[in-house]
């Protein structure tokens, strides 16, 4: 043991005073036990992290998806035990790394805005600076450090201001997120009685967009229901109306159905096209199936063009007349004119034709029109 002594410390191997951390890196788990027993000190805590063990401060990991980014925040979960956390245990002040052991991690899919402030997708070493009411929140670039010992500001990618606030008691360090909206929620800790949230936002239309792209250079590209699906959430989002014509002309091009001739229309719509967009719509009612053609109606009916929506079951009921669907539309139709006895008949005769999974629905239509309610309002 002497000779295992002297030749990890021999003169010009290592210098002990200045270079602890080569020293480190040169002993085995055996020798580090041996030069502890001889130099009578007592073995570091960290010697003991060769295996994996139970921690007293249990690593947890939560992730939330935002529109279509993730946020994942790791982290270990410290317990009061009685002690006197803020100002206390957690001085006021100073870095703290925001849990316990290794850093706190939050990672981003994809850029985010952190309070208002633009952050770069990535993963961070997350640190807090507590104050009695404000709080500093700190993120890193260096995330693989312990704790925040090693901590530099020069390695921020971003500090931003947060307000604790009083919580409900809390034995064990948590992170939850809260206040979930489209494009944003809240990131919170809480540990005793008290929280400190901070808002992470995210360009939602934007970074889908983007990922549409992505996605759609995949296999996807060869069904058409991707491109369709591409291009109605481009409109439903208020997007560019030319790609999403573009998207569904490309559906279109891989197969052509009432779908995507429908999507087309909506698009050319917005663009101003109205003439093109109702030889689209005429394009697809040729080739719609009965339902199709009904929940086309009755969208126009619900957003409030009755007449249009008429006229529509009109040409399903001349093209469809032996669907059980188009019954309802004659029912809707004789309500128009006031005619309630067929109204009633026609109902009926459409659930009787109906299948299992709209019957309730349709009873209580025909309840309603023996009650002589208009229906279509």
């Amino acid at each position: 043991m002497i000779q295992a002594f002297a030749r990890i410390t021999r003169l010009g191997e290592v210098n002990l005073a200045t270079q602890p951390e080569v020293l480190l890196k040169k002993l085995t788990c055996g020798s580090l036990l041996l030069m502890a027993l001889l130099a009578g000190m007592a073995l570091p805590a960290w010697s003991q992290s060769f295996l994996t063990l139970p921690e007293a401060s249990q690593r947890a990991r939560v992730t939330q998806r935002i529109g279509v980014s993730d946020v994942t925040i790791v982290y270990h979960r410290p317990l009061v035990n009685g002690r006197k956390l803020w100002g206390g245990l957690v001085p006021y002040g100073q870095v703290w790394r925001a849990g316990a052991n290794e850093n706190t991690t939050i990672e981003f899919s994809d850029p985010v805005s952190i309070e208002g402030s633009p952050l770069a997708a990535g993963i961070y070493g997350l640190h807090m600076i507590p104050g009695e009411k404000e709080w500093t929140v700190i993120f890193s670039r260096a995330a693989t450090s312990w704790g925040s010992f090693s901590y530099d500001q020069a390695e921020d990618a971003l500090r931003v201001q947060a307000h604790a606030r009083p919580s409900e008691m809390h034995e064990a360090l948590v992170y939850d997120f809260d206040d979930l909206k489209p494009d944003s929620a809240l990131l919170t800790m809480r540990w005793g009685e008290l929280a400190v949230p901070f808002k992470v936002g995210v360009d939602v239309n934007t970074i889908t967009t983007a990922k549409l792209r992505s996605q759609l250079r995949g296999g996807i590209q060869y069904s058409w229901e991707g491109w369709d699906e591409a291009a109605n959430y481009i409109l439903n989002a208020k997007g560019s109306a030319e790609d999403a014509l573009k998207y569904s002309n490309q559906s279109i091009q891989v197969e052509q159905r009432f779908d995507n001739l429908m999507t087309r229309a909506r698009a050319q719509q917005a663009l101003g096209r109205s003439s093109e967009a109702a030889a689209s719509r005429d394009q697809a009612m040729q080739i719609g199936s009965a339902m199709q053609v009904h929940s086309y109606g009755r969208q126009l009916m619900m957003s409030g063009h009755q007449a249009e929506g008429f006229n529509v079951f009109g040409n399903n009921i001349k093209k469809y007349p032996d669907s059980w669907i188009v019954h309802s539309e004659i029912a809707r139709l004789a309500v128009a004119q006031g005619d309630f006895d067929t109204a009633v008949m026609q109902m009926k005769l459409c659930l009787a034709g109906a299948p299992p999974s709209v019957k309730p629905q349709l009873e209580g239509l025909v309840k309603r029109l023996e009650n002589r309610e208009d229906i279509n309002k």
